[in-house]
């Protein structure tokens, strides 16, 4: 098992490279916490995701709906979600994720049929595998002969991986999957990934509401709104989450004080600065800066 962290465009488009192999996959184990910001922060890509959850529970936020996973049950992610994750009830989750992309799931002659309509389907922005259904557990035992795939690599591993691969989608299609498409619903999505893409070019700036608004061509009752029924909380208070979560990489990364970091994230002083970061995080920034270099000096 390993820590995976990724790193995150201004646009929340996932940078980092889904490939285990030469192919463009990737198979990993991981805990929610051990990423840096001790959840899975907001982002999105344009792979294809396969979680399943080997311990704990998790809260997954997908598009405007909030998902709770318990062990033994997962999800399934389709290209270009906005998603998130945290651990849930007081539990520590260890996870399976498959990111492959939609490209490498069948040849290009069968991708204009059986692929690339689903990426579109406005309607299926997740499929939810219990695994009382029976169904998921052949998508997982998939993933399982794809990893050992991975590590022992044999002769012609490349094919069989493709047929597990193909098993997987053709598994999914035949059960859940709505070839439904909403153009608001799209529209919406669109417009909520610009707004976030401008806070994360501007966090470091004075952020007013009216501004996020009109990178969404909202009003700023319309952009609340989008924000309290996709994110669950106020523009601002996005605004001031992501600027912790920025934070948290200087903290660790720069010798900076908290002053210094304060003003650079978009405080406007460092006690307010201080009290949003206890909010968030229910430490102090210096008491997190501590805590993270005796972990790594262990």
């Amino acid at each position: 098992m390993h820590n995976h962290h990724f790193l995150i465009d201004n646009n929340l488009k996932e940078l980092t490279e889904h490939s285990t192999t030469t192919w463009p996959i990737a198979l990993y184990h991981s805990k929610i916490r051990d990423h840096m910001s001790g959840y899975i922060p907001l982002h999105w890509h344009d792979e294809f995701q396969f979680v399943f959850i080997l311990e704990g529970e998790a809260e997954f936020h997908i598009n405007e709906k909030i998902l709770n996973i318990q062990q033994g049950d997962g999800v399934f992610i389709n290209s270009g979600c906005l998603h998130m994750a945290k651990d849930a009830n007081g539990t520590t989750c260890t996870y399976i994720c498959l990111n492959v992309s939609p490209h490498f799931i069948t040849a290009n002659e069968l991708f204009t049929t059986f692929v690339h309509p689903y990426m579109h389907a406005s309607q299926t922005p997740f499929i939810l595998f219990n695994r009382k259904d029976g169904w998921p557990n052949r998508i997982y035992q998939c993933i399982q002969i794809i990893q050992r795939l991975i590590e022992q690599t044999p002769a012609y591993y490349e094919l069989e991986l493709n047929i597990q691969l193909i098993t997987i989608w053709k598994c999914l299609l035949q059960n859940r999957f709505q070839l439904t498409y909403d153009a608001r619903k799209h529209d919406r999505n669109e417009r909520m990934k610009h707004m976030l893409n401008w806070i994360h070019e501007h966090y470091h700036e004075k952020v007013l509401l009216q501004d996020i608004a009109r990178e969404g061509q909202l009003s700023r009752s319309e952009c609340c709104r989008y924000f309290n029924d996709i994110l669950k909380k106020s523009p601002i208070h996005y605004v001031n989450e992501y600027r912790i979560q920025q934070s948290l990489i200087l903290l660790q990364k720069t010798d900076l004080n908290i002053t210094e970091i304060a003003y650079q994230v978009g405080f406007s002083s460092t006690s307010y600065f201080i009290n949003i970061f206890k909010r968030v995080k229910n430490t102090t920034p210096l008491s997190y800066r501590k805590s993270k270099a005796s972990f790594t000096s262990n």
